[in-house]
């Protein structure tokens, strides 16, 4: 049965519903979701040292699972017990909390540009490599590892002649190796009476694509969210529509003038045989 006919049959039609009590359990159940990983997320990262840094967008999760998890209970309240006031809260409450979603979007694609600029001058803070710190180095190290680069702005130049193992290429390299300058650490360094060969571009151009496709996922998953939110309330305005149209009865009127009908007596006659 189409959701079009489920709308057009009753007052509140069950098939009605139930589509927006499981699209509504279903915002629950993701909000819920949500709202563990955040709290992991928090208990994990309790004790790093830009813990205050991160807090602002640990409180804004905190907020987007809370917010549509409550919404979401009296929600599915209102719909079974046809209260009006839960709905109306829920569709004022999901209907901003969409727009937000939908502004933070946009916003993040007219941004996009910017923020990529504002990654790489991040990145170019860490220089000279040499000055950087031992966790700063670990992790440079495990990010050439990974993305098969070496180096930050100027590839393996920017290590001077303390060029870390980090940076030489594995036998299953994907990305374009040269071999290390005969004025490094690696130059005693040869494989089968050849140089060593390490990678040859930066990490700064791999490391802002690999942020990019992040955010580009995170955007995705939040303009499907809002769609969500958005049937969501289509549905919860369907219900509402319907419980505020009055039932149409036909008028029964008692007329003390009524004529008593013409009745016949009817006999059953039984003939036996």
């Amino acid at each position: 049965m189409s959701l079009i006919q489920c709308i057009n049959m009753g007052k509140v039609n069950v098939c009605l519903k139930r589509s927006y009590i499981t699209v509504t359990i279903l915002i629950a159940i993701l909000s819920a979701l949500l709202l563990a990983f955040t709290l992991f997320l928090h208990g994990l990262l309790h004790n790093h040292e830009e813990i205050e840094t991160m807090l602002p967008g640990l409180f804004s999760t905190y907020g987007m699972s809370i917010i549509p998890l409550i919404l979401a209970i009296i929600g599915v309240y209102g719909a079974c017990k046809e209260k009006k006031w839960a709905l109306i809260l829920f569709v004022v409450g999901m209907i901003l909390g969409s727009l937000f979603l939908i502004t933070s979007d946009i916003i993040g694609l007219a941004q996009r540009l910017q923020e990529a600029e504002q990654l790489k001058r991040t990145y170019l803070q860490m220089l000279p490599l040499n000055n950087a710190s031992q966790s700063t180095i670990d992790a440079l190290k495990g990010i050439q590892i990974e993305f098969q680069c070496c180096g930050l702005d100027q590839g393996y130049l920017d290590w001077g002649y303390n060029i870390p193992q980090s940076c030489v290429c594995s036998q299953e390299a994907t990305n374009p190796c040269v071999e290390a300058p005969r004025s490094s650490s690696l130059s005693e360094y040869t494989m089968n009476n050849q140089y060593v060969k390490i990678y040859k571009e930066p990490c700064v151009p791999y490391l802002i694509a690999y942020v990019m496709r992040v955010l580009d996922t995170v955007m995705g998953i939040l303009l499907g969210v809002a769609l969500l939110w958005i049937l969501s309330v289509a549905l919860c305005i369907f219900i509402l529509r319907r419980l505020s149209k009055k039932d149409e009865f036909p008028v029964v009127v008692y007329s003390t003038e009524a004529k008593a009908g013409n009745y016949t007596p009817l006999a059953d006659t039984v003939e036996l045989a």
